[in-house]
């Protein structure tokens, strides 16, 4: 090798260092990177059992969990994601156990795509689904990205700024 190629082999040999220990030890930004938004306060028992019980009786058919998308993609049904943060454990076993959802909370969709009652369950497994929601909590950023989202899709205006 030439005097020359050895000049460009050493400075093709540096940036390729430089670029390998850029990408190792890349400082974190807590900024930047405000983490997975979703945990749940609920007991590793509520949260089992209470995952099972939304599986099987068809939650998921409409209703997105944890950025989970529901399998019937067609359903716009409000997504779960962070209730617990919004609804109180004694506010969503009222609500599962009332006769008629719709009372408490009008469905915005066509009459088909309404919340079901929950009221022929037993009581038992009405609280485990209160237990289990009222658990489903999100930080609070994303909680605020997540009212500001939601009033925009009902209302077609920007979410008015909250007083600190």
């Amino acid at each position: 090798m030439r005097k020359g190629d050895w000049l460009i082999a050493g400075l093709l040999g540096l940036v390729v260092v430089a670029a390998i220990g850029k990408g190792i030890y890349d400082t974190y930004n807590p900024i930047e990177d405000k983490g997975i938004p979703f945990y749940s306060s609920a007991s590793e028992e509520v949260q089992h059992k209470g995952a099972d019980l939304y599986r099987d009786i068809g939650c998921r058919d409409c209703h997105t969990i944890w950025g989970i998308k529901n399998i019937m993609e067609t359903v716009p049904a409000p997504s779960l994601d962070g209730i617990g943060s919004l609804r109180t454990e004694a506010w969503l076993y009222d609500y599962f156990s009332s006769e008629n959802p719709q009372t408490i909370i009008p469905t915005r969709l066509k009459a088909k795509y309404g919340m079901p009652s929950y009221a022929s369950l037993p009581e038992s497994e009405r609280r485990l689904l209160a237990q289990y929601f009222a658990g489903m909590k999100v930080q609070d950023w994303y909680l605020q990205e997540v009212k500001a989202s939601e009033y925009k899709k009902l209302t077609g205006n920007p979410y008015p700024k909250q007083e600190k």
